[in-house]
């Protein structure tokens, strides 16, 4: 028997779902759902308001935080993306004045990237927005309901990283 949908026109990981289906499967896939969803209107946002694109946002926003710059390798990690991918996007970012690159004093083959000046205006300029759209997709719930799932994602992060591997090795 199905699980009833709120909008059955929805095409997502979740809707193939049934309810005897495995509870750690459709917890799974709503997850990745809900992050789809939300990713999904986030960049269609950007496009329409701003004309740019989510990880250039994401780009942005690793810099904002770390005023002293970041290497390449440092913003891979943070945003969970290749190095490759990070030097074509970064080098769009500098050819446009918004990212600048300083070679490293203690390692001639890194360089540190940060923000300039434009690069901070164009960010502060849509972080106002962004929250807004963030604060909107989640108005469906409480704050106790949101400190909740904060607290039960976080149990949730833990758990798959103390587990991470522990099925390397199986056949596929």
């Amino acid at each position: 028997m199905s699980e009833v949908r709120q909008n059955p026109a929805a095409n997502d990981r979740e809707t193939a779902t049934h309810r005897d289906d495995k509870l750690e499967l459709r917890l799974w896939l709503r997850l990745l759902t809900c992050s789809s969803l939300i990713e999904r209107n986030v960049r269609t946002a950007l496009r329409a308001r701003f004309g740019t694109t989510l990880p250039r946002f994401d780009l942005l926003a690793q810099l904002d935080r770390a005023p002293d710059g970041l290497t390449m390798s440092e913003l891979s990690a943070r945003m969970m993306v290749s190095n490759g991918n990070i030097t074509g996007l970064a080098d769009r970012l500098i050819e446009e004045g918004l990212v600048k690159r300083t070679p490293s004093a203690r390692d001639r083959r890194s360089a540190h990237l940060s923000l300039t000046p434009s690069g901070k205006r164009a960010f502060d300029e849509m972080t106002p927005e962004h929250e807004a759209w963030i604060d909107t997709m989640m108005a469906g719930l409480s704050r106790q309901e949101m400190q909740q799932l904060f607290g039960l994602l976080g149990k949730l992060k833990t758990s798959v990283l103390q587990n991470a591997g522990s099925h390397e090795g199986e056949d596929s």
